[in-house]
């Protein structure tokens, strides 16, 4: 099974990416808690995370080297407005597999649509 966790504390941004990947046929989880990130990805329910900037009072860049730590198979989109270059490079050696734009209208889903799809597809690939 595909299991997506969608990592937010938006309520709305988590319930647009839940339709959208629900619709399009995934094993979609919601949360807005680091404690239900981790429990998911030590459970293996979640194979790929989406993961806002800031999350649980803590920033990816502190989030992202524990859950690499959990599982270094898991596969990290990192969901976000703005950040600086510089930060997006260090993520990028913590090893998230891509940063996207948060949607912010329905037509803006197309790119965070293809990164996951594209996510899967390199996990049966290895």
């Amino acid at each position: 099974m595909q299991g997506l966790l969608i990592a937010d504390e938006d309520l709305d941004s988590r319930k647009f990416m839940a339709d959208l990947f629900i619709e399009a046929g995934y094993n979609v989880m919601v949360t807005n808690s680091a404690a239900n990130v981790l429990y998911g990805i030590l459970k293996k329910t979640a194979q790929v995370v989406l993961l806002s900037s800031e999350f649980d009072e803590l920033t990816a860049t502190d989030l992202i080297p524990l859950l690499k730590k959990c599982n270094r198979n898991l596969t990290i989109i990192l969901v976000s407005n703005e950040m600086s270059l510089p930060l997006i490079r260090k993520l990028r050696k913590e090893g998230i597999f891509y940063h996207a734009l948060k949607p912010v209208k329905p037509e803006d889903r197309e790119e965070i649509r293809q990164a996951v799809k594209c996510a899967f597809e390199t996990m049966r690939g290895n």
